[in-house]
């Protein structure tokens, strides 16, 4: 290879690192940062705490139901098209969530989560295909990435929707800026047709999956972490702001949970590859987020504190969860089949927490119930954690 054809693959390798890094900002932000304007949204439409639960329940309902037909879609049009064919999904649900009326606001949140669900299965993909040696680091950086735009989305959110003549209608929109940017450094990558190997891989045979003891740990451990971020991300100003915190502190703390949630997938990518049985990581994560939600309900003075742990700990053991995935399968057919399963059954799970939390809060005035239950739940994390981490393979 000559010098001028080495500079030419090495700058195009470069443009679609800077395309994934960008796809992987509009993978959370656009949702999760929706949670710190939930009371503005309740005071203007009027709609109860379950219904405003929905506005993070939906996203997670799509990532249940589309998952598993994002392989197919790549299988038929190409993986570079249906990764800017899901960013431009993203931003027509940004569009159409910002545009008003309650039933476009619920519309625009499932239309961006069926964008965000196909990203989420094919990003992984390409990252294994054309980075091969350097999974670890990008994957890292993917993490960081992605936890630094929820930080942002989250922490600007109050402040942008209090400027003169703005509301949580601007706020919301300006989430846009992150799959338009996605969009126009991924224009280049349409030129290729090639194919994901691990994504076009024969269809396994799913049935010794669903019987499987140890599948169902992985799957179990990993839709109970969910089940609590989700409802924690999803309350957390609204808990503060009953714990007496101002709109604008709570939006910021909810970022510091973002950027601790980016650390953690940093840490764990270490972790795993010096640690052939994972059991005291896992445990040791989920009583940390025990610890937090618990602190959260008893001390609420010393926030800074429990949302920087729950961060940590729940963001290391979701990101535990998605490596079991690879970790406890025999081979590349049986870790596609046990994805499907973890992921369409957890995030089926996870989508109930949000307006279940609403609904106890509704009924009780309370978020004392909802925190009770989390930490019963990180209880059953923690069990579960212990057998899916232990060194064996489906």
């Amino acid at each position: 290879m000559t010098a001028r054809e080495i500079i030419k693959t090495s700058s195009g390798q470069g443009l679609v690192l800077v395309g994934i890094m960008l796809i992987a900002s509009a993978l959370r932000a656009p949702f999760t940062g929706v949670a710190p304007m939930l009371g503005m949204i309740r005071e203007t439409t009027g709609i109860s705490a379950a219904e405003a639960g929905m506005l993070t329940t939906l996203p997670l309902l799509a990532f249940a139901a589309i998952s598993p037909f994002a392989a197919g879609l790549a299988r038929r049009y190409g993986i570079e098209k249906c990764l800017f064919s899901a960013m431009l999904v993203v931003a027509i649900g940004i569009c159409l969530r910002s545009a008003g009326s309650v039933p476009e606001l619920l519309l625009g949140t499932a239309t961006l989560g069926t964008g965000i669900a196909v990203a989420n299965v094919l990003l992984p993909s390409l990252l294994k295909r054309d980075f091969p040696t350097r999974i670890a680091t990008l994957t890292g950086t993917y993490a960081i990435t992605s936890g630094l735009a929820q930080a942002l989305a989250s922490t600007a959110a109050i402040p942008l929707a209090r400027l003169p003549g703005s509301d949580w209608h601007v706020s919301l929109a300006c989430t846009l800026i992150f799959p338009l940017a996605a969009l126009i450094a991924w224009l280049p990558q349409l030129r290729s047709h090639s194919l994901p190997t691990e994504v076009v891989a024969a269809v396994p045979d799913r049935t010794s999956i669903w019987r499987s003891p140890l599948a169902w740990q992985v799957t179990g451990f990993l839709g109970l972490t969910s089940l609590v971020f989700y409802v924690v991300v999803g309350w957390l100003p609204a808990m503060l702001a009953q714990a007496g915190y101002s709109a604008a502190t709570s939006g910021s703390l909810h970022g510091v949970l973002q950027l601790a949630t980016a650390i953690a997938g940093l840490v764990v990518g270490s972790v795993v590859r010096r640690m052939r049985d994972q059991r005291a990581f896992t445990i040791g994560v989920s009583l940390a987020t025990c610890a937090s939600v618990l602190g959260l309900w008893q001390l609420p003075a010393l926030a800074m504190l429990w949302v920087a742990l729950f961060g940590f700990g729940a963001g290391a053991a979701f990101v535990l969860g998605l490596s079991f995935v690879s970790l406890r399968a025999s081979h590349s057919n049986q870790a596609a089949a046990l994805s499907g399963m973890a992921q369409c059954l957890g995030y089926t799970l996870a989508a109930a927490g949000p307006p279940l939390a609403g609904l106890a809060h509704d009924s009780t005035g309370s978020w004392g119930i909802t925190l009770a239950l989390c930490a019963v739940v990180t209880l059953l994390m923690t069990i579960l954690g212990g057998f899916a981490g232990r060194a064996r393979t489906i």
